[in-house]
């Protein structure tokens, strides 16, 4: 379900989400770091998903290839387009003019405007000094409602313990990603979570 959301906000596939996201830890804020702001704040920000190579599924994220995750990339299209047309489901009720309206707020504006607050994570938060525990990524505290409290905006503790599940690291810094992390942990959803 959280995958078919984070498809439905426009972020592709987990499979590139995956891919892209290990390869960037193995070479953040080298010259191999396809998404770093040594190329400047735009390419960081937008220009590396559309123009930059992308990484190998097989060589970073073969354990999702085996658990049968390429499905999802056969879906992305139609995923993607049942959110650009979601507006429409309220034609019936209110009819054609504000149900094109309803399309047009709940489709392509809320995309793009997913898209820039996602983006945000390789371009504000990778804009800090680069340091030997967590390389450019800082923590952007007034990132948080735009992220809508999920976390993403810690990256500098990101980085500084990139495997762990939690990303903040004192009782201020809100992350709402975590609490459901521990909420699936304790129904027996989510096992095996590193901190």
């Amino acid at each position: 379900m959280l995958v078919f959301f984070g498809m439905f906000n426009g972020s592709g596939n987990p499979l590139t989400w995956v891919a892209n996201h290990r390869y960037h830890h193995a070479h953040s804020d080298t010259e191999r770091d396809v998404s770093s702001p040594r190329e400047g704040f735009w390419w960081a920000h937008l220009r590396w998903l559309w123009q930059a190579q992308q990484a190998s599924s097989e060589r970073y994220c073969p354990d999702l290839l085996r658990r049968g995750y390429r499905v999802w990339k056969v879906l992305q299209v139609p995923i993607l387009a049942a959110s650009l047309l979601t507006g429409l489901l309220f034609w019936p009720a209110l009819g054609w003019v504000e149900a094109l309206t309803a399309c047009l707020w709940l489709g392509p504006l809320r995309l793009v405007s997913a898209l820039h607050v996602q983006c945000t994570v390789n371009s504000l938060c990778h804009l800090g000094v680069v340091t030997a525990s967590h390389g450019s990524a800082k923590n952007v505290w007034w990132l948080a409602p735009f992220h809508l409290g999920q976390g993403e905006n810690w990256h500098g503790n990101h980085h500084s313990k990139p495997a762990s599940a939690k990303f903040s690291r004192h009782w201020w810094q809100i992350d709402i990603g975590w609490y459901v992390i521990r909420g699936l942990q304790a129904v027996g959803l989510a096992t095996n979570v590193r901190t």
